[in-house]
């Protein structure tokens, strides 16, 4: 997935200059600066920080070393998925030539120019271990006025740095004001986040959003997510246009009330802090069976695994109890509904699974969408269960080329999952618990890679999760993401963190809580879930899977979240004494392992 080089055509292109200027005899000196000339460029040495600058994911800042000259430099690091690109609009004259130029550190540093009204240009150098001039010039159209000058870096690699940027040409006429931006209005509101939108602005090159007066974000489209806010709160709204010669006034404002904090579907019948855990009720998996009524009562919340699909598309699930000739002591249907029924009251919830590792389902139909409601309906009404756990893996969901905006799907297998859940939701009432577990693939991996990506060749699963969880954020009783069996995966810090220990959970958790941009667009942020809807998932002993964290490790990670003590080098964006608690595949491996997993909970949380 990762980009890790100058583009093949970029590379011919400048393969083929170099070749024609030595064919013309000898390199081509750029053309002298008129006398009237004058450095157009506003800031260009970063002593007013970024003033005039915008650099795509928050990848920017004004450092003060290095330093070329003066006092401060620009640091911009990219991400796997974000080049961090830093640029500003500048005024220019028509049919007048230009020489763009400014000094960089790096590897792959790019300088460049867009909408010159003739022919784009930019450089490059692949490695400057010093301070290396980049210079390029360019022509403007017979009706350009204006142009966008940027440096930016390539995806993965290290920061880059870069000071005392010019535009040397005849100066145009001087930037008006943007107008004020108009039609913003409020669109999805959740109890700690609300969307917004508006009408672009003529002339404008960015956007500020203001909260009750002050200024929240900054965005260069015309939408974005105002995230931690308070559940059941009314805010009122404004946003103004932005672009060289300063700010408009700002617009109209509008007001949005959040939604109640509540428990998600169900969640306020839970106790504070919960356990969660899958029974393999359909299969022996190596660790033995364990019968319904001899689950201990560590579990407050019991998956069975797993309901699975009479076809990858059939959207028809079934479920039934483990083959005797699989699980000997596999009791009756009879006897398991009735243990059921004891769990219940009990406190406990007993919820039917949905997919693993082997129920590929993808509802890319409507008749799949109710197929799939009937069948699940009947499997909760037969053995009188609480709710549903959304466990869809390998290629159940993935994203259509286009559909770009975890906001507002399109892609059908994400459409018809939501429109399902939600009738299940609505059919069964407020008391509907729902779960789900995805891998981090399909979640916190959509913070550099969401779908099959701008520029296509992505894996299109990546983060494909994020939509299903943000259109049911309202009705969700818990998400606990399988911290196992994973790739290393890029934290907020931009460093990526491995399985094994506390800082993968720290790092994967603080996403959750915490909100992220969705590849690295900041205008597409996706909004932190409430702890109380958060559980960390892990498996419970070195045979359940890759990814098993010690007691102790654990441990550390609960303390940093909910403490903020033992983080080690991970700094959290907030302290979270309500996390919900703890997932494990599986309570088979649990009791399988003496208990291990739900020992170290109860003695964390004095249960």
């Amino acid at each position: 997935m990762e980009r890790t080089g100058p583009p093949a055509r970029l590379t011919g292109l400048l393969a083929a200059f170099s070749a024609a200027l030595l064919t013309a005899g000898g390199l081509a000196a750029a053309p002298s600066a008129a006398a009237a000339d004058s450095d157009l460029a506003r800031n260009g040495g970063f002593e007013a920080g970024l003033d005039g600058w915008s650099c795509t994911a928050g990848s920017g800042a004004a450092v003060s070393t290095p330093v070329r000259t003066g006092t401060s430099a620009l640091k911009a690091t990219p991400s796997g998925g974000d080049n961090a690109r830093c640029s500003q609009s500048v005024t220019v004259e028509p049919d007048s030539t230009y020489t763009l130029s400014a000094w960089v550190q790096g590897s792959y540093v790019y300088l460049g120019a867009d909408g010159t009204g003739t022919t784009d240009v930019s450089t490059w150098t692949q490695s400057a271990a010093d301070w290396k001039q980049l210079t390029t010039t360019f022509r403007t159209g017979p009706a350009t006025t204006s142009v966008t000058v940027y440096t930016h870096g390539w995806y993965g690699t290290p920061a880059y740095y870069a000071d005392d940027l010019t535009l040397i040409g005849p100066g145009g006429d001087p930037a008006e004001l943007p107008a004020t931006p108009t039609g913003l209005k409020a669109g999805t509101a959740t109890a700690s986040s609300v969307d917004l939108s508006w009408t672009g602005s003529s002339g404008a090159t960015g956007y500020n959003v203001y909260r009750g007066g002050a200024k929240v974000l900054s965005v260069t489209g015309t939408s974005a997510t105002v995230t931690g806010l308070a559940a059941s709160t009314a805010y009122s709204f404004q946003v103004a246009a932005t672009n060289s010669a300063g700010e408009s006034a700002k617009s109209a404002a509008v007001s949005a009330t959040t939604t109640a904090g509540g428990g998600g579907g169900g969640g306020g019948s839970l106790p504070a802090h919960a356990l969660v855990g899958y029974l393999h009720s359909s299969f022996a998996n190596g660790s033995g069976y364990t019968r319904m009524a001899d689950v201990p009562d560590s579990w407050d919340v019991i998956d069975l695994a797993f309901g699975e699909p009479t076809s990858v598309t059939s959207g028809d699930i079934r479920f039934s109890l483990c083959p005797v000739s699989e699980c000997p002591n596999v009791e009756s249907a009879a006897e398991f509904k009735a243990a059921i029924k004891a769990k219940q009251a009990a406190g406990k919830k007993v919820l039917i699974s949905i997919g693993g590792q082997n129920g590929q389902v993808q509802l890319s139909t409507t008749a799949a969408r109710d197929t799939f409601v009937s069948s699940v309906s009947k499997i909760i009404d037969e053995y009188g269960l609480d709710g549903l756990d959304i466990d869809f893996e390998g290629h159940s969901l993935s994203l259509n080329t286009g559909d770009t905006d975890f906001r507002n799907p399109t892609t059908p297998v994400i459409v018809n999952l939501i429109s399902a859940v939600k009738t299940l939701k609505a059919k069964y009432g407020d008391k509907f618990v729902l779960t789900m577990a995805p891998e981090t693939f399909f979640v916190q991996l959509g913070h550099q890679y969401y779908g099959s990506g701008p520029w296509g060749g992505q894996d299109p699963r990546a983060g494909a999760y994020l939509p299903v969880i943000h259109a049911l954020r309202d009705d969700l009783t818990l998400l606990h993401v399988q911290d196992y069996n994973s790739g290393s995966i890029m934290g907020l810090d931009n460093q990526y963190h491995s399985m094994g220990g506390a800082d993968f959970h720290i790092a994967m958790t603080d996403m959750l809580l915490a909100g992220f941009p969705v590849a690295g667009d900041q205008t597409k942020v996706f909004p932190g879930l409430r702890p109380d809807q958060v559980s960390i998932g892990l498996p419970a002993s070195t045979q359940a899977g890759n990814g098993y964290t010690s007691p102790a490790e654990v441990t550390k990670a609960l303390n940093c979240l909910t403490k903020k003590t033992d983080c080690g080098s991970y700094a959290t964006h907030g302290t979270w004494p309500g996390l919900r608690g703890l997932m494990t595949w599986s309570i088979n491996w649990d009791r399988f392992n003496n208990g291990e997993f739900s020992k170290n909970f109860d003695a964390y949380f004095g249960s």
